[in-house]
């Protein structure tokens, strides 16, 4: 039986311990605090910026958005500028011109960086706004791009601007980048996305979450395109179809051997989409083409398909036709990693310290997002969804934010930057 004196002690260390676990859960109550008292202001900016239109095609609306949000950043403290390309990935549908990026940097007095990303584009087309303003019902805000992703600029804006009312300057650099081509596959801003995120310790993509859940993702899928084209020779359906190459014949052959490029092992999925041929009923086509649809979850599979593709069109069904295929990668896959999981778990933490519970999704979803790039020649963590639950994107009349996520989406991006800047998160 222990002597009363080490009870005792047992006893105290127990308290101790029990008290400093309590500590540690509990919420930062100024960071807290400021993320309340900073919702109605986010609201405010997502009024502003959903009465933007910015399709990705709209180089006017993404100019006078650019502005606003640069103008923003300005007054926060940070360096802040509106940036050309420099370079464009081109790819099929992409426009002549493509829209800016906003980049800012703050400097502290730390080591670490940190990048946040968003995207001020959106798939709308100008005058789509008047049928569908910005507008409140209830808990939820609504508007045309307010999900996909006006939200995570918002997100981010009100975030510094919690840093700086605290001021937190223990970083070594905060840099903030929003492009305005990400729903075009952001043919001009991969480039300086992968660059700036190189340089990081961290990288916090602002994507909404779901309504169904606050979630961050470690893993999201890489898109590819595939063109395919047939060039045969025209002739008259009555009366001399021998003498034609039908083209349409050729490339249905394509199709259907192709149509087990699909992996489910490994999570390559290949789906043909789109497709024409001929002018005329009474005409042998001359030409025709057709389109796939392809998401990998490893950069690998990019390059096996590639060959596949070109290997299987050398095995033709018509003679005397010419078949030719294209393969784009749109974006890479953003692969888990283990410093992001590390880092998402102590994001959990940070949720809990105000009582929300925050999932983390370590397998991709079907869509793809600039996190990929950011992550592309980098070890350093990777983490998408910081941004608010959101639901509807790309709806012309459905598509909304959850205004209970503001604070609690604030504090946990606020909290990861302290965290992370100062060397308490998981590395």
């Amino acid at each position: 039986m222990p002597c009363r004196t080490t009870l005792r002690a047992t006893i105290l260390f127990l308290a101790c311990a029990t008290l400093a676990g309590t500590a540690s859960a509990a919420a930062v109550e100024p960071v807290h605090q400021l993320a309340q008292q900073e919702k109605p202001a986010l609201i405010a900016t997502l009024k502003d910026l959903v009465s933007i239109e910015s399709g990705s095609k709209d180089i006017e609306g993404l100019d006078r958005i650019a502005t606003l949000i640069r103008d923003r950043l300005a007054a926060l403290g940070g360096d802040a500028r509106i940036i050309e390309p420099a370079e464009v990935y081109r790819m099929d549908d992409t426009p002549k011109q493509v829209g800016k990026m906003v980049q800012a940097q703050f400097k502290g007095s730390g080591k670490r960086n940190i990048m946040l990303i968003a995207h001020m584009d959106t798939v709308y087309l100008r005058g789509m706004l008047a049928q569908q303003p910005f507008r409140i019902e209830g808990d939820r805000a609504y508007g045309l791009g307010i999900a996909d992703d006006k939200n995570g600029v918002a997100v981010i804006l009100h975030t510094i601007a919690i840093l700086q009312k605290m001021k937190f300057r223990d970083y070594g650099t905060l840099t903030v980048l929003i492009n305005g081509d990400e729903e075009i596959s952001s043919p001009g801003a991969r480039a300086m996305l992968s660059k700036l995120g190189a340089q990081q310790d961290a990288v916090f993509s602002c994507e909404a979450s779901r309504v169904t859940g606050d979630r961050l993702s470690l893993a999201t899928s890489g898109i590819g395109s595939i063109y395919l084209s047939v060039h045969g020779k025209a002739s008259h359906a009555g009366s001399s179809p021998e003498q034609g190459r039908n083209a349409l014949y050729e490339l249905s052959h394509q199709v259907l051997q192709m149509r087990d490029l699909s992996n489910p092992a490994t999570g390559l999925k290949v789906n043909w989409t789109v497709s024409s041929a001929g002018t005329n009923r009474n005409v042998i086509p001359a030409t025709a083409t057709a389109q796939a649809d392809v998401r990998v979850l490893r950069t690998a599979d990019y390059d096996n398909l590639e060959k596949t593709l070109q290997e299987r069109v050398r095995q033709q069904l018509i003679p005397d036709t010419r078949v030719e295929v294209k393969f784009e990668r749109r974006r890479p896959p953003l692969e888990v990693s283990d410093a992001a999981r590390k880092l998402a778990a102590h994001a959990q933490g940070i949720y809990a310290e105000i009582g929300e519970t925050l999932q983390v999704h370590d397998t991709a979803e079907g869509g793809g997002t600039d996190a990929a790039f950011a992550a592309a020649a980098t070890k350093a963590p990777v983490i998408e969804r910081f941004g608010l639950r959101g639901f509807g994107a790309h709806s012309n009349d459905a598509e909304y934010v959850d205004l209970n996520s503001v604070t609690p989406r604030l504090y946990l991006l606020t909290r990861m930057i302290m965290d992370v800047s100062q060397d308490k998160a998981g590395r």
